[in-house]
Order: structure tokens, then C-alpha cells, then sequence
């Protein structure tokens, strides 16, 4: 039987893998899952063959088109609904105090950019700023002893500083309206090149698997978190926060993506996504790919069929899955 090989970090929108793996959802092959917090490390390992597909934040794309990296985005699979926010500490009343400052963000990643945005849209320059780049665990502790003076925080980090951090406060969530128009903050599914080349119908499948444990977690929340939490090691109740427990949108959390929500938002099936239009993809890359190009993480801008990979989607449309 083959072997599909995933990663993830410990994060409750990436763990319907887990799901799919206990509730025997997938078809003709086995998921080796394996949790790697680092998602650069994912993708070295990726370009080296040695894994297929990994669940990650969704602004990779432009990276890997710009350093010929083998990895290709192949669906999105989860907006921010409120799970994100940027967080202040004590004394910083707004943007313009934290000019020549220090925050935490995860540097080439979507919190960086978020960070560049909110600065942008509230009166200082993205530069104006030094960004700390820092792990969730470790950006709390950096909030608490007072080393940043503001920070980008996914639940339950989020809660954590605020509950810890006499005086901090939160001063934009991802459910603000400009980030809900173009789903910036995002998570979503990568597969390795030499995957989608040697194995097109084993790809489908997994694709398939992934929106199959997302069907069953709307339809048996309850068991489905606890499958999460045991995987993860998060609290059930951890878990519920970022992802909810009655199968829709978590309010503060995330916009779970089943199938024909992410096949409208990648343009591949008809219909509007919650979030944004259909085919929104192409715009949330060419925003994520113009912010790289400002923060010097990639040279150029690319076209989106550099970075994303819409195969596995269409073959599993035009199987006439979600029909």
C-alpha cells in the first residue's frame, strides 16, 4: 500500500489529517503524519523528497517560485476569522508609538506581512519598525518581559499575552474587514513537485482524504477535536477555540474551508466563497507576492501558476466529488 508522507506544526486547523487517518477516510494508501513546527523545514524537506504534502500558512507560494522550490500550493483550507490579531503592550497606545521598536512576528511568514499592512494603514512604514522573529511560545514570553513592544498572535497565544500582560490590548483581529475582503490570513495545503508529477491520482486522493475528515468533523465536532487534541497535544477546549465545535465558522477562530468553499475561492468549481470572490486565490498571491518583493524576501513578482498547482483540484471536481 503506498505511503503518503504529511507534516504539520501543532496547529488545530492542519489537524483534519489526523482525522482522515483515525476515521480510515482514505483510499488505497496510508498517512505517515508527522508534526515538524518549523514549516521551512517542511519544505527543505519537501524539495528533497522526503515528504509530500504538508499544511502550512498560505504566502509561501511567491517564496518558492522565487528560489526554485519544488513545492506547490494546492488548496486553501482555512481563513483567519478573528484567530489572528496584533497586540500591543502597555503604554503602546497605537502604531505610531512602536516607531523604532521591536515586534514578533514569524519573519517570512503571513504574520509579517500583516504586520507591514496594519503599520502601513496606521501611519508608520512598513521599515519603520525591527521585526523579532520568534516562535508563538517564545513571542508571549517576549511580550511579557517587555523585549517587544507589540507582537501578531494566533490563538491561544493571543489569549495568553492578554490575560498575562497587564496594560496589552488588541488593536486588530483578522475579522477586520480588509482582512476578511481579500483572505490574507490563511492557511492551506502544499504538495511536493515530484508528487504531483509521479503520482497526479494518488494526489487527488489525498486532496479527497483532507476534505473527506473536514466533511466528518462538521457533522461529529465533538469527536473529531478530541482526535485533534490527542494528535497535537492540545486541550480539547484549545482546540475548540481556534476551530469551534459545531462544524461553521469559530467567531475569533478560524473559517474551516470543506470542499466547496476552497474550490470556489481557487476558482476551480463554480460559486462564492464566504471570503473574498471566486478565484481569489489569484489575487491574495499577487498581494502576498508584492509584500515579498517589499520586504526583500523575493526579487520579482510571479505569475500564479508558478506557485500553485490547481491539478489535484480539478481532477477531484471533475470526478464530480461535492455533487
Amino acid at each position: 500500500m503506498e505511503v503518503v508522507k504529511v507534516s504539520l506544526f501543532s496547529w488545530p486547523g492542519y489537524g483534519f489529517w489526523f482525522v482522515a487517518k483515525e476515521r480510515g477516510l482514505t483510499d488505497g494508501f496510508e498517512l505517515d503524519i508527522q508534526i515538524i513546527e518549523d514549516p521551512y523545514e517542511s519544505f527543505g524537506q519537501m524539495a528533497a523528497g522526503q515528504l509530500d504534502v504538508t499544511s502550512s500558512t498560505v504566502e509561501y507560494g511567491p517564496i518558492a517560485a522565487d528560489s526554485g522550490v519544488p513545492v506547490k500550493l494546492v488548496a486553501y483550507t482555512n481563513a483567519s476569522y478573528g484567530t489572528d490579531k496584533i497586540i500591543l503592550g502597555p503604554g503602546v497606545e497605537a502604531a505610531t508609538d512602536l516607531k523604532g521598536k521591536s515586534v514578533a512576528v514569524l519573519e517570512g511568514g503571513l504574520t509579517q506581512i500583516y504586520m507591514g499592512i496594519w503599520l502601513e494603514q496606521n501611519g508608520l512604514k512598513f521599515d519603520d519598525v525591527t521585526y523579532t522573529n520568534v516562535i508563538m511560545d517564545d513571542a508571549v514570553a517576549a511580550m511579557v518581559s517587555g523585549s517587544v513592544a507589540g507582537g501578531e498572535f494566533w490563538e491561544p497565544f493571543g489569549t495568553q499575552v492578554i490575560e498575562t500582560l497587564e496594560g496589552s490590548k488588541i488593536v486588530s483581529t483578522s475579522k477586520d474587514d480588509y482582512y476578511l475582503s481579500t483572505g490574507l490570513l490563511a492557511d492551506g495545503m502544499y504538495m511536493s513537485g515530484d508528487f504531483l508529477k509521479k503520482k497526479p491520482q494518488l494526489a487527488m486522493k489525498v486532496m479527497k482524504a483532507y476534505f473527506d475528515a473536514v466533511a466528518y468533523w462538521k457533522e461529529h465536532s465533538a469527536e473529531a477535536n478530541k482526535i485533534i487534541a490527542d494528535a497535537i497535544k492540545f486541550e480539547v477546549a484549545d482546540v475548540v477555540s481556534v476551530i469551534g465545535d459545531t462544524g461553521g465558522p469559530k467567531d475569533g477562530g478560524l473559517y474551516v474551508f470543506g470542499w466547496p468553499e476552497s474550490s470556489a475561492f481557487m476558482g476551480v468549481a463554480e460559486g462564492e466563497p464566504p471570503i473574498g470572490k471566486n478565484g481569489q486565490i489569484k489575487d491574495h498571491w499577487k498581494l502576498t507576492n508584492e509584500w515579498w518583493v517589499k520586504f526583500g524576501m523575493v526579487k520579482e513578482t510571479y505569475p500564479p501558476n508558478a506557485g500553485i498547482a490547481f491539478g489535484p483540484m480539478k481532477k477531484l471536481a471533475e470526478s464530480g466529488y461535492g455533487k
